[in-house]
């Protein structure tokens, strides 16, 4: 091969690697990641962080006190929550926010604009 034939080898192969991976996260599998804020903290817990393909159903689910256990615990509680952030993608984006930790950090709710990076001050 040529370093021309080699480029442009190299250049369909990195676009048809793009395409795979961006029909992936729109695919059947891709959902909604969410971030719930709520009211006030459960013990350490201020956030919610989940995924879901129906995005409305899952919050009334919530608000009824199904679904994950935390939300069970702050329903009980009597803790509300609001919708703070939403992600389009796959259940692995959900993973990777969880995994990194500092929700708060990703939250506009606990972080002002003029607090962020670029952000009037």
């Amino acid at each position: 091969m040529t370093p021309t034939t080699t480029a442009i080898s190299t250049a369909i192969t990195t676009n048809l690697a793009t395409a795979v991976i961006e029909a992936a996260e729109t695919g059947p599998a891709c959902g909604t990641v969410y971030l719930l804020h709520f009211d006030h903290p459960y013990r350490h817990a201020a956030h919610y962080t989940g995924w879901t393909t129906n995005l409305d159903a899952r919050l009334d689910a919530h608000t009824a006190g199904h679904g994950a256990r935390l939300m069970q615990v702050i329903t009980a509680a009597g803790i509300g929550f609001q919708l703070a952030r939403i992600w389009p993608g796959p259940r692995t984006r959900e993973r990777a926010l969880k995994k990194q930790g500092g929700a708060s950090r990703r939250c506009p709710l606990c972080r002002p604009i003029s607090s962020r990076r670029g952000g009037s001050r």
